[in-house]
């Protein structure tokens, strides 16, 4: 596992919503008897890793959240991968219209919350660019490329998800070598 199982628990990663779509329930390891769904750890873990392999591919990243709860996450990991950040409101015409001042082409776009920011996920599906969606258990990731099933609602939970998956990209291009190299904590992006 990226990291352990009781930090998973202790940023409540594995916490889902009373609701589950069915896209979203192979990604569930069980519904509590006070019907919370629970995510399965280890499939969110193998989700993380292969987000974390599929965007380091890509040089300019696009991370968006209109959500206040992720945006000091999506800030530092931004920072910290040389990505672009786009906190509150997404603006219309962002990756289609070349003549708005704001315009970006990025070659991959990473979404905090689908059912918030679905104006990004608009024009990356009109530009063919791919999405990669951080997706709760009510979530229906139709036009979603990788899905990364997590609690996206909790700071906690965010700022230890971009933790890894910055630590994961910046070991997968090569600049750092082993975890320890990576001097930066999950509170670093937000999760005090």
């Amino acid at each position: 596992m990226l990291v352990s199982k009781t930090d998973y628990l202790t940023a409540g990663v594995h916490i889902g919503m009373k609701s589950c779509t069915p896209q979203m329930r192979k990604f569930v390891y069980k519904i509590r008897d006070d019907g919370l769904a629970v995510f399965n750890l280890q499939k969110v873990d193998e989700r993380i890793k292969t987000a974390a392999d599929f965007l380091s591919r890509f040089k300019n990243i696009m991370v968006v959240s209109r959500k206040e709860s992720a945006e000091k996450a999506v800030k530092k990991f931004a920072e910290e991968t040389g990505a672009k950040a786009v906190t509150g409101r997404f603006s219309p015409g962002t990756l289609t219209n070349p003549s708005y001042k704001g315009f970006y082409e990025p070659d991959v776009v990473l979404v905090v919350d689908i059912l918030i920011d679905t104006q990004v996920i608009v024009e990356a599906k009109k530009r063919r660019i791919p999405i990669v969606a951080l997706c709760d258990t009510l979530n229906t990731p139709n036009d979603i490329d990788l899905i990364i099933p997590v609690n996206n609602n909790g700071k906690k939970s965010l700022a230890l998800i971009f933790w890894i998956l910055t630590r994961e990209i910046l070991k997968n291009r090569g600049e750092i070598k082993r975890n320890e190299d990576f001097k930066l904590k999950p509170s670093d992006f937000g999760g005090e």
